[in-house]
């Protein structure tokens, strides 16, 4: 366990609870996560408390004799809040809370509270709060429980306590009816807009991959764009569509648009990824997707899995993908390969070195869209300039 560090605010500390189940190969990366995480979300003071079971404990999750332990870490630390690297049930929770005397939080509110505060546009900020609503509605327990003693005498059961959880739930079901409905006026108007881009015979490529992988930034590069990109988790939630100049199309060169998406993430609550359906219906309906790799990560091949397992579980696994590992100037890079293009034993290509801060293997990437945008312009009747790409002649 780590030493205690000196505590600045008590709302900005915290104690968080990494567990090993035997389960994971990728334990020690998945601590280093969840604290990116935990400071994503204003964490600026922390301890880690790791321990090993076999299995979850059904009442506290991580056992009586590990709960003791971290109530003491969190009286050394004057914590405001214990977070859990996992899942927990609403009873966990609801024991945790009391045990500890203090709040807690677990691994899905936690990527719900970061999302809540980036959200900018009007229509992320309403995914975010389905999202919340949805999350919210298996734990109302939590919220009522000074209700308990207005309950009647011995025997009696329900009383006025019932009722609010009831009213509350009424209330939380016809929210979560109204958000949908919203966000599906949204989707309506997006099919709307996808729809006159498909008229105009326009070829869309969207950008995904693992959350702090690059792709803002390679975004950035790309279309000229300003939009905000830093070295944090969850930095872009709001889908942003820029048209791009590809000069190596000719004529049709115009006639590509760049999608950037919220990125992916292990254990990504599936709440969020409904939530977010009508968002990352870019990246069903795009032409080609450009999945974004941290190629210095030690676990880009664990990350890679993750981000493909979403993209099928929204439909996106049939669209065509192509590899683009970023960040090749940090020294601890996978293969120490140069900026450029890789083609399998048939000529195509499926992997593309770039670094979106230096810009290297930045024309290489361009290239390799205008490469394969064409052919999708040509089905559609619109064929690319010979002379600016001596394949097509």
């Amino acid at each position: 366990m780590q030493q205690p560090q000196a505590v600045d605010s008590k709302s900005r500390t915290a104690v968080l609870v990494c567990l090993d189940f035997g389960k994971d190969d990728g334990f020690a990366e998945s601590i280093e996560e969840i604290v990116r995480l935990a400071e994503s979300a204003g964490i600026t003071r922390h301890v880690i408390v790791q321990g090993k079971r076999t299995r979850p404990d059904a009442a506290l999750f991580a056992g009586s004799g590990k709960v003791q332990e971290i109530r003491d870490v969190v009286e050394e630390l004057g914590a405001g809040t214990v977070i859990f690297n996992h899942h927990l049930s609403p009873v966990q929770e609801r024991n945790l809370e009391k045990k500890l005397e203090c709040g807690v939080m677990d691994r899905t509110r936690l990527i719900l509270e970061i999302f809540a505060q980036r959200a900018k546009t009007h229509e992320g900020k309403l995914q975010v709060e389905l999202a919340q609503m949805e999350y919210l509605s298996t734990r109302l327990v939590r919220g009522w429980t000074h209700l308990e003693r207005q309950r009647g005498g011995i025997g009696l059961r329900g009383g006025p306590g019932e009722t609010q959880l009831e009213i509350d739930r009424r209330l939380i079901s016809q929210k979560i009816k109204s958000l949908k409905a919203e966000l599906a006026k949204m989707r309506q108007r997006r099919d709307v807009q996808r729809r006159a881009r498909s008229r105009k015979d326009v070829f869309s490529v969207s950008l995904v991959g693992y959350t702090n992988a690059g792709k803002s930034s390679l975004f950035n590069m790309l279309t000229q764009a300003k939009g905000y990109a830093a070295d944090q988790l969850f930095a872009t939630l709001d889908t942003t569509t820029r048209r791009v100049f590809l000069p190596e199309m000719g004529r049709s060169g115009s006639q590509v648009v760049v999608s950037d998406t919220v990125g992916f993430i292990r254990d990504l609550p599936t709440s969020l990824v409904a939530a977010f359906r009508a968002t990352l219906e870019e990246t069903v309906q795009a032409d080609l997707l450009l999945h974004v790799v941290d190629s210095a990560s030690p676990v880009r091949d664990m990350q890679m899995t993750e981000v493909n397992k979403v993209l099928a579980e929204i439909g996106a696994d049939s669209v065509p993908q192509v590899l683009v590992y970023n960040k090749i100037d940090l020294a601890n890079a996978g293969n120490g390969l140069p900026p450029g293009v890789e083609r399998d034993e048939y000529g195509k290509i499926f992997r593309i070195r770039v670094s979106a801060r230096t810009g290297a293997g930045l024309a290489g990437l361009r290239s390799a869209i205008a490469e394969l945008a064409p052919g999708h312009l040509r089905s559609r009747g619109i064929a690319a300039d010979p002379s600016t790409n001596p394949e097509l002649a």
